[in-house]
């Protein structure tokens, strides 16, 4: 399935695209995509309706988050070796933790606020893990089991704040906006290889990022559990797991955005998105 959240800002309704590519609406089946709808039980009942019977949604709605009201939005830095090796950081021995705020995250194609006082404004695409199941402690091996699906990411970072603001990279990685999510959650049944997706990110119209998910350092299951030896992840949780190269940072000269430029990125089975950079 292909679960969506559609509509406005603070008032968006649960939806899925079906195979034709018709959004169609789920409210009479369930309020909302919170952490609970991805439960597995919560999952198969949705698997288990006739898509062709639900409401066919017209025009071209906006669509928010696929996921609401989630606990943690956790991130994973320098997890592809060519992306570490552009940044001139050492290729890490465990995955790089950091927290990006609850409040960073949007919709996939709202505008992302330039703040103020940025002066580094990066892109960086992603794929993101939503958590369907309590995970803590949980092995390699079993990890992917207690995930729901998959969605694309833009993990917006402003590096001045994230490199020569002190502390830790959360300051540079948590405004609002800096968390673009969706347009779809693809449940694991319509991805057949995780480790296998292209992906790319263009400014203004320009390839900036090409790669794909089978060059990452740590594996998707090796991300989630690793992160579950340290915190517990529970249903609705994101998991974002690190860019190709071709960020601004790694540019030479470096280059990044400004109000007006417009970001368009997507990964394979996971739709794509559209921002444009505004002031804060």
């Amino acid at each position: 399935m292909k679960l969506v959240r559609y509509g406005e800002k603070g008032a968006e309704k649960p939806g899925l695209i079906d195979k034709s590519g018709q959004l169609r609406d789920l409210s009479a089946h369930i309020k909302d995509l919170t952490g609970d709808a991805y439960a597995p039980e919560s999952l198969k009942k949705l698997a288990g309706l006739d898509a062709a019977s639900l409401p066919a949604v017209s025009g071209k709605p906006r669509f928010g988050a696929p996921v609401t009201g989630i606990s943690k939005f956790v991130a994973i830095g320098l997890n592809y070796s060519d992306h570490a090796k552009e940044t001139g950081a050492a290729i890490p021995t465990e995955p790089i933790i950091f927290m990006k705020a609850s409040t960073s995250l949007c919709g996939p194609n709202d505008a992302v606020e330039k703040p103020r006082g940025s002066t580094k404004l990066d892109w960086e695409v992603e794929i993101a893990a939503i958590i369907g199941t309590r995970a803590k402690y949980v092995s390699e091996a079993d990890a992917l089991n207690y995930v729901a699906g998959y969605c694309v990411c833009n993990d917006v970072s402003e590096r001045h704040f994230q490199a020569e603001r002190l502390g830790q990279w959360t300051k540079g990685k948590s405004h609002d906006t800096f968390g673009p999510v969706g347009p779809w959650l693809a449940t694991k049944d319509e991805i057949a290889d995780v480790q296998n997706l292209s992906m790319w990110l263009d400014v203004n119209g320009q390839r900036r990022q090409t790669g794909n998910t089978k060059t990452m350092i740590f594996s998707m299951a090796q991300c989630i559990s690793y992160l579950s030896q340290f915190m517990t992840l529970l249903p609705g949780d994101i998991v974002t797991t690190g860019t190709p190269p071709g960020v601004g940072l790694g540019m030479k000269p470096p280059q990044f955005l400004n109000v007006g430029d417009v970001v368009t990125l997507g990964i394979e089975g996971l739709g794509e998105q559209r921002q444009e950079i505004i002031a804060a």
